[in-house]
């Protein structure tokens, strides 16, 4: 009998697709089967990404998005469960995801560019968690958002430092202590997301929403953007000590004087980035 050709194995699709829409880079969730869950390897691809479009000036902006019919079910339960039978009982490892992730949502909001999260449905957890850790947000009409974990007796601690940074103490404690979800218009009341859209239509409607950040100048989007977050830490007197040293640098900049002189003489300004 002739020997049989072993089949190669089935590629796997990647996990995380990146596309160029002009200045615009859009980073896809592609584990649609798993509900875009935020594996060990999703985490640290969403991680690398991040750390590449750093440093590249070529990109102004920057959307996430997913595919499927979930935006994101938060952490892979599934893979986490399986670190049961270690000898420690999975502790190490459930503490090396949760300081990646983290590391990973800390990377979102110290980009020096904007992130706006295009949600077309449900965000659970940390899915909720990266939502709330974008700069901006724009969901489907069909879109949901909820941090359950409460549900299954594992709250939501994680998801609820970002939570609490975007919406009013008693709008995240409900969420976080009931585990209920809310709609895509609860959340743009409540201060999660920005904008609510016809379903199909979030991901063109965040990059058009990208596009206009990435028209500006890019040296004071990254300066406003750092002190955005940097000053929501401190006390009202530090917060405005710290923001007129943000001023008085912003001022001596190139863009600055070449937009102020714009406005003066009104043109448009032409911006160099510096």
């Amino acid at each position: 009998m002739p020997a049989q050709t072993a089949r190669a194995p089935t590629p796997q699709p990647p996990i995380l697709l990146q596309e160029n829409v002009g200045s615009i880079r859009v980073l896809t969730l592609n584990r649609p089967a798993a509900r875009n869950s935020l594996s060990e390897g999703l985490i640290a691809e969403l991680h690398g990404a991040l750390k590449e479009i750093h440093g590249d000036n070529s990109v102004r902006a920057v959307v996430i998005a997913a595919n499927g019919p979930a935006f994101s079910a938060g952490h892979d339960m599934k893979e986490l469960t399986a670190r049961r039978s270690d000898p420690d009982r999975g502790r190490a490892y459930f503490g090396q995801i949760m300081n990646a992730c983290s590391a990973m949502m800390q990377a979102v909001v110290h980009l020096p560019k904007p992130v706006v999260a295009a949600v077309q449905g449900i965000a659970t957890a940390a899915g909720c968690q990266l939502v709330a850790s974008c700069d901006l947000a724009v969901a489907s009409e069909a879109a949901g958002f909820a941090t359950p974990g409460v549900d299954i007796g594992l709250f939501c601690s994680t998801p609820m430092v970002a939570l609490s940074r975007n919406v009013p103490r008693k709008q995240a404690m409900e969420m976080l202590l009931t585990g209920e979800p809310i709609s895509a218009t609860t959340a743009k009341n409540i201060g999660l997301i920005n904008r609510v859209v016809a379903a199909g239509t979030e991901r063109d409607a965040a990059i058009a929403l990208a596009q206009k950040v990435a028209l500006k100048s890019a040296y004071t989007v990254k300066l406003g953007k750092e002190a955005f977050y940097r000053q929501a830490e401190m006390s009202l007197a530090e917060a405005y000590q710290y923001a007129a040293e943000v001023m008085t640098e912003n001022m001596m900049a190139r863009d600055a004087e070449e937009g102020i002189g714009a406005f003066i003489e009104k043109r448009e300004p032409k911006w160099q980035d510096q």
